[in-house]
Parts: C-alpha cells; structure tokens; sequence
C-alpha cells in the first residue's frame, strides 16, 4: 500500500506540478533548462535527495523483511534490475521521456522474466544473461526509436 501511495504521488508531481516539467526538462537538455531560467543544480540535488530518501526506505523495508541489516545486502543484480524495469517500461536512457506507472509496468514484466526462469529451474547467471539482453533490446528500441524522431523532425 505505501508503495502504491508512492508510486500516485510521484506520478501527480511528475505529471501535474511545475517541478515536475522542471524534471523533465532538465533531463531532456540541461542547457535548454538553464536557458528557460531554470535552477538545474537546485532540481538535480533535489532529485537525487529524492532518489536518496527512497533509497533509504527501500533498505529499510529489506532489512525489516530480512530481520538483518548486512552491508553485502545490496550486492548482486539489484541495481541493473531497477534500471532494466524503468528502461523496459519507457522511461529513456537519454533523458526527458518517462511516467512512473511505466516504471512499474517495467518491474512487473521483469519480475515476470526472473520468475519464470526461476521455475525453469535455470541458474542466477543465465536469469543475468537474459535479463541483460532484455535491457539491450530495450536500450537500443528507445535509441533508434528517438533517431527516428530526430529524423523525422519530431525529436
């Protein structure tokens, strides 16, 4: 429930507030927001204190579910994983395009991919190996999908 809180409420300040279309313009061109007035360093810490604080909770809700705090915790795919569930579900590597509910369809179809290799009874370096080519794939649809753009004018 508290994520799901998290999620809506990240997706109104996304979609529907002033520091929202900051957001997404300082990550779609940081010159181009500097130009348009906007504080870029004020959003970038502001955004990563943001990402920090979530950070922190989520080892907050590992440790509570592990009944442990261990330093080697955070080791292993975790972080590729985060990435690949945003990327899969829309947000671009490049900056300026992405919606929080993509975020958590990205995690669902990833989820789904591990799950399904786990029941396959596949070991943890090929559920990596497959999880990256999923993670490649979508890297290079969202790079010749904004070539494209660019080419077409709508870039």
């Amino acid at each position: 429930m508290l994520f799901l809180a998290a999620l809506v409420i990240c997706d109104f300040v996304l979609r529907r507030t002033s520091y929202g279309r900051k957001i997404f313009a300082v990550g779609g061109s940081i010159e181009a927001a500097r130009r348009a007035g906007i504080s870029v360093p004020a959003i970038r810490i502001s955004v990563f204190a943001i990402s920090g604080g979530f950070g922190a909770l989520s080892g907050l809700f590992y440790a509570g579910w592990s009944f442990s705090a261990q330093e080697s915790a955070g080791q292993g795919a975790w972080l590729m994983l985060a990435i690949a569930a945003a990327v899969i579900g829309g947000t671009s590597l490049f900056g300026g395009r992405g919606k929080a509910w993509s975020a958590l369809l990205g995690m669902l179809v990833i989820q789904s991919i591990t799950t399904g290799l786990q029941l396959l009874g596949l070991q943890s370096d090929v559920e990596y190996m497959i999880t990256a080519v999923v993670l490649l794939a979508a890297v290079v649809i969202d790079s010749v999908s904004r070539r494209t753009q660019k080419a077409s004018g709508r870039g």
